[in-house]
C-alpha cells in the first residue's frame, strides 16, 4: 500500500482518482460523506451540508430513485455510499438487496439529532473557517 498523498490536488485520470479515494484516511473520508441540506435546514442551522448518519431522513436526487424519500439504514466510509431504507433492487435469485447511492446524490430533508454536540461541532467548523 503506498503512502496517502496530501500534496496530490487533482487528475483527469478515473484511474489516480479511484486510487486517491481508496487511500484517503478517515477525516477525508469522513469529509466525502458530505450531503446538501434542505433550504428549511440550512436556514434553521446556517450550514450549508453535513456529513451523512444513519437515521437522516434523505430525498434521492439523481439516478432511478429520483424523487423518493427514505431514511439511512447504513452509511459506509469504507465505500462513500449510503444505503436506505426502501431503496432497494432485486436480485436474480428473488433476494432484495441495499442499493448503494453516493452522498452527493441526496439532500437531508431531515436530521437524526441524537447526538446533540452534531450541530454545534459543525457550526464550530464553519466559525474557523470564517
Amino acid at each position: 500500500m503506498t503512502e496517502f498523498s496530501t500534496k496530490w490536488k487533482s487528475s483527469k485520470k478515473p484511474r489516480k482518482q479511484r486510487k486517491y479515494l481508496f487511500n484517503a484516511p478517515l477525516h477525508i473520508r469522513n469529509r466525502l460523506m458530505n450531503a446538501k441540506l434542505s433550504k428549511e435546514l440550512a436556514k434553521k442551522h446556517g450550514i450549508k451540508r453535513i456529513s451523512i448518519r444513519k437515521g437522516d431522513k434523505v430525498k434521492i436526487m439523481r439516478g432511478q430513485f429520483k424523487g423518493r424519500i427514505g431514511k439511512v439504514n447504513r452509511a459506509s466510509l469504507s465505500k462513500i455510499k449510503v444505503y436506505i431504507d426502501g431503496i432497494e433492487r432485486t436480485k436474480i435469485e428473488g433476494s432484495k438487496a441495499f442499493y448503494p447511492i453516493h452522498p452527493s446524490n441526496v439532500l437531508i430533508t431531515e436530521l437524526a439529532l441524537e447526538d446533540r454536540r452534531r450541530i454545534k461541532r459543525q457550526g464550530k467548523k464553519d466559525e474557523k473557517q470564517t
